[in-house]
């Protein structure tokens, strides 16, 4: 528990980059450092948080926990991961309210952000061997990498990838309609009440956390409809601050949620929306750990997660490919990102290499 305690704090501390970040940070700890999975056992973690809907790092440092502890260990690896990250975005929203502007944790960001890429390249590396290993598979995660980049939705595409492994393994007939249906067409404009106290604000973010697939881009869709367009209780330019602050800042992305809840309703509002938009994740990854051993012993279920798996990592190139062109910019940058596989390659911890990324561009802003 101790250990479970301490990984996940540090890994809130210091896990800039959003989810697909967060999940090469982790298998370096869990699978290469500490050997509590393999990466078969984690990469099949990746794809069932995939299917879930909500943070999806945070879900799979829940799975962790619970793999490694039970139910105690479930708790105390999400909080652990959850809380560093929720106290700094409530001093930036303490800041926020208090002069006006954000503290300046951008040139961090900026340092860290090649070797964000260098780790999360590794990861995809190391994931491609084990998931990888037929024209099947390989077919499917093209098919997806197709699907991810001419922007259809996440869930879509997971399930497209998953079937068509699952249609050839086992001789299925599925429709392109079933799948469609499958796709989650939910209104957010509908989640919020005209006016929302701290109940009304719990249930919004309660509803948001059961809901969301993707990133932080559909977190700020979900929220510009509920809290700009529909309720007026946000600008526009407040809404943009606090997901802004969300990607800036280490651990979930989701914790923008914090902020916007510090504004309306000051410490209350951020302690309500920061459990309303966690909560589905406890519950979710806490049930679907309990499932997903049962699932691989079935034959066509397996099929299915092997195909969701490849499914995950088109995702995952996507979301590195587009990370990669903002923050590959200058020589400097180059230099930190190759540096830092050349580093991995050695051994070296990531979270030590993320930790200097951010001090040398603190230093440099």
């Amino acid at each position: 528990m101790r250990e479970l305690a301490l990984l996940f704090t540090r890994l809130g501390l210091i896990g800039f980059g959003g989810p697909a970040a967060h999940i090469a940070l982790m298998r370096d700890e869990v699978v290469r450092r500490r050997g509590w999975l393999s990466d078969g056992e984690f990469l099949d973690l990746v794809g069932a948080v995939n299917l879930l809907p909500g943070p999806n790092s945070t879900e799979l440092a829940i799975h962790i926990g619970r793999r490694r502890a039970g139910v105690p260990g479930l708790l105390v690896a999400g909080l652990c991961f959850i809380l560093p990250a929720t106290l700094l975005v409530l001093a930036c929203a303490w800041a926020y309210v208090r002069y006006g502007r954000v503290p300046a944790v951008a040139g961090a960001w900026q340092g860290a952000k090649p070797v964000v890429v260098a780790i999360v390249l590794w990861a995809l590396a190391g994931f491609m061997k084990i998931a990888v290993r037929s024209r099947l598979a390989a077919g499917a995660g093209v098919l997806a990498l197709g699907l991810t980049a001419a922007g259809v939705h996440e869930l879509v595409v997971l399930l497209v990838s998953g079937l068509m492994v699952l249609t050839v393994r086992q001789g299925f007939r599925v429709g392109g309609a079933g799948v469609a249906a499958l796709a989650p067409w939910w209104a957010p404009g509908a989640l919020l009440p005209a006016t929302a106290g701290l109940g009304g604000l719990f249930l919004f973010f309660l509803k948001v956390g059961s809901v969301l697939y993707g990133s932080g881009y559909v977190l700020l869709a979900f929220l510009r409809s509920g809290l700009v367009e529909r309720s007026g209780l946000l600008t526009e330019a407040q809404l943009l601050d606090a997901v802004a602050v969300g990607q800036v800042t280490p651990g979930p992305v989701f914790t923008a949620a914090t902020f916007v809840g510090y504004l309306l309703h000051g410490v209350p509002g951020a302690l309500a929306a920061t459990a309303g938009i966690f909560l589905p994740a406890f519950l979710l990854a806490g049930l679907s750990g309990v499932l997903l051993p049962r699932l691989r012993r079935s034959p066509a279920a397996r099929a299915f997660l092997d195909g969701v798996n490849v499914g995950s990592l088109a995702l995952m190139a996507v979301v590195t490919w587009q990370l990669g062109r903002g923050a590959l910019t200058s020589v400097p940058a180059w230099l930190l990102a190759v540096g830092s596989l050349a580093l991995l390659g050695a051994g070296v911890n990531s979270a030590w290499l993320i930790a200097a990324g951010a001090f040398a561009g603190f230093l440099l802003r």
